[in-house]
């Protein structure tokens, strides 16, 4: 393990003695790497009574590891990525920790707990339960006094026994091939020779039918949607459904509180609009529809549109079958260009087809639309990043951080900090934007604090080209005339060529200098007057109420939402509303949908999330719409929750949101009163 830790520093050295330019220096991506997480261990016990347990660590985004035996044992072992240790204990409880290491030297630990035991294991106390969302899977969790470790046999006949282990008191899960009553068996094994067993006949159940409703479809104006069948519309009329010339066994059911279609053995289901004028689709751009099929349902199913008046039809594919889940399908209406309809101003004929008889086909949410009528020009998406990164070269550092020195010129909350390191003369920083700077004013002011008069700040602007190709504008300096104080300086690029996509920012002090990174050579720069601004203040007000507490952070878990910042929410003991608010410099707008979706991560699934929308006007007095709660289905992780607000009023200004975690609680300010939020977006 030493030799492939010395190779990732080799492999780093060699990359930046290689580099030629600041482009290939900038290894600014190893800051978008995030720390390790899900961290564990798996063990295996050898059963004769000599203590040797193997020891497999686990992480996500880890190269390597070390393990502390929790014993005696001076220093920990390294382990590579996928490879075991082996270590001899004696007699006892230890608790063992995992340290999981990522590509740029991020150390995370977990700590878990070993029982070796010569004893054979008592009281063992076994869960078996069939998994509520995925079919055939069942889920196993065993305890037992001296136990270390828990096997599952399936009793399954030509499957190589057991199927799964694990860790005593831990879940593990299998899924079966088929449903049916097996005699399985649970094996709790110590450190001991002699183990201790749990048999039962467990019925494995097959899931047939959906356990949650389909994806609730967003607010649409009437003139924007043809609905044929979805609760979220008004459908159009159908003077036939099913047709008699259906091939299926067709049920309108309810599940979940949700309307579906449920066909059984199907070939095809027909529907017809009307035979006279039919639907008009010309103007629709997407069709839609969610469908659920069980395992075992692999037919290819396929969407049918007729035109009867004009003549012609065309059939389009929803792709590969997925099953065990409710699959949301959109297809271009260019799609159904190719067949021989006239046109889609006349459809008077939808089929839903398979590709041979599939045995239970659940149908939802079937409809067409387009772009809203009227533009959507609302708030969102709220979210918490900069409009722009940031990287340095050659020895350059620089960040986003809390103003040091609120006074004077500048009372911003974040500033730039810049240091100049002991790497070349020309070490400094880019701000690199999305789009080209916009230099119709060519002169450029920024706002900078330095700790001595005459430091020298160099500016320049770069395109996206890497080098040597880069074009870059003429290099203009502006001299520090004070100390330990904010001021503006001024950057002249009058005459700058305004045909060049210029996106990057580069920033140089005292270019031509060695830096030492000390405070002699750290500034801090902000407002800086380019179109787009470069400043960091956020774009929304955050406040909260009644033991409350809301700011802005760099995302903890960048797995399942790449943002680099987000909002950190925190319950402290306060009221049991004790909430936070967002608020916008203008009104929310409806017009273009009236739900919500918001990313959450939060310490537990079950935790209670409640949105609603203020207006201006202080209490009593305050205007609110509806309270609606979301609910985290996952711990420690990303999730989308979706929070509908239909009916709300388009008549009122509400420029606030407001969001309550666990209303009726009293939090305690600890992590598990703690959330994480990000990217509000209305649909």
């Amino acid at each position: 393990m030493k030799n492939i830790n010395k190779f990732y520093k080799y492999f780093f050295a060699l990359f930046i003695l290689m580099a030629c330019d600041e482009e290939l220096r900038d290894l600014s991506f190893v800051d978008t790497i995030a720390p390790p997480s899900n961290i564990s261990a798996t063990y295996d016990i050898t059963q004769d009574n000599t203590g040797v347990v193997t020891i497999t660590p686990n992480a996500d985004g880890a190269v390597s590891f070390e393990v502390i035996f929790g014993d005696t044992t001076p220093e920990p072992a390294k382990v590579g990525l996928g490879d075991s240790v082996t270590h001899t204990y004696a007699e006892g409880t230890y608790n063992v920790t995992v340290v999981a290491i990522n590509l740029k030297g991020d150390r995370v630990e977990e700590s878990q707990q070993l029982v070796v035991s010569f004893n054979a294991p008592q009281n063992l106390v076994v869960t078996i339960e069939n998994d509520a969302a995925i079919s055939k899977q069942v889920n196993i969790t065993a305890n037992a006094d001296f136990a270390a470790i828990f096997e599952f046999d399936s009793g399954e006949t030509g499957v190589t026994q057991p199927v799964v282990t694990g860790n005593i008191g831990n879940t593990i899960s299998y899924q079966y091939a088929n449903p049916g009553t097996y005699s399985v068996k649970v094996t709790a094994k110590g450190a001991a020779i002699a183990t201790t067993d749990y048999m039962v006949d467990f019925e494995v159940t097959e899931i047939l039918e959906p356990t949650e409703a389909a994806p609730a479809p967003p607010s649409r104006d009437a003139a924007d949607v043809v609905s044929i069948f979805s609760d979220a519309y008004t459908n159009v009329t159908l003077d036939e459904l099913p047709t008699t010339w259906s091939a299926t066994n067709f049920e309108a059911v309810n599940l979940n509180n949700d309307n579906v279609w449920k066909l059984t053995n199907l070939d095809f289901l027909g529907m017809v609009t009307n035979y006279g004028a039919g639907v008009d689709l010309s103007a629709m751009e997407k069709m839609h529809i969610d469908y659920w099929v069980p395992d075992g349902v692999t037919n290819e199913l396929f969407v049918k549109i007729v035109n009867t008046v004009d003549g012609g039809e065309d059939l389009e594919s929803l792709g590969s079958t997925v099953t065990g889940s409710w699959q949301s399908i959109e297809i271009d209406m260019t799609g159904f260009d190719g067949g021989n309809l006239a046109n889609k101003q006349k459809i008077t004929q939808l089929l839903i087809d398979s590709d041979g008889l599939a045995g239970v086909v659940y149908i939802d949410n079937f409809y067409f639309y387009k772009s809203p009528s009227v533009p959507f020009n609302g708030v969102t998406p709220i979210n918490f990043e900069d409009n722009f990164t940031l990287s340095s070269f050659d020895g350059g550092a620089i960040q986003a951080i809390a103003n040091p020195d609120v006074s004077g010129i500048n009372t911003s909350s974040r500033v730039f900090e810049m240091v100049k390191n002991a790497g070349q003369p020309w070490a400094g920083s880019k701000i690199t934007v999305p789009t080209k700077f916009d230099l119709s004013n060519p002169v450029i002011k920024a706002k900078v604090w330095s700790p001595r008069a005459g430091l020298n700040l160099l500016l320049k602007f770069e395109d996206a080209t890497p080098w040597p190709n880069t074009v870059a504008s003429a290099e203009i300096t502006s001299t520090t005339t004070v100390a330990n104080d904010w001021e503006e300086l001024t950057f002249d690029f009058t005459g700058i060529d305004g045909s060049v996509d210029f996106n990057n920012l580069v920033l140089i002090m005292d270019n031509g200098t060695q830096g030492d990174g000390s405070a002699d050579y750290t500034i801090y720069v902000d407002d800086i007057s380019t179109s787009p601004v470069l400043d960091l203040e956020p774009t929304v007000g955050l406040s909260s109420f009644d033991g409350g507490d809301i700011s802005i952070i760099n995302n903890p878990d960048t797995n399942g939402n790449s943002s680099l910042r987000v909002a950190k929410m925190v319950k402290n003991a306060g009221q049991p509303w004790a909430g936070s608010k967002i608020t916008t410099n203008s009104p929310f707008t409806f017009v273009g949908g009236t739900s919500v979706k918001v990313k959450v991560w939060s310490p537990r699934a079950g935790l209670n999330l409640l949105l609603k929308f203020e207006d201006a006007t202080p209490w009593p007095n305050t205007v609110a719409s509806a309270e609606v709660t979301a609910t985290t289905t996952v711990a420690n992780a990303w999730e989308e929750l979706t929070f509908n607000f239909a009916g709300i009023s388009t008549s009122v200004d509400f420029n606030n949101l407001v969001l309550i975690m666990d209303n009726g609680t009293q939090g305690d300010g600890s992590a598990n009163y703690t959330i994480y939020i990000d990217d509000i977006t209305q649909f």
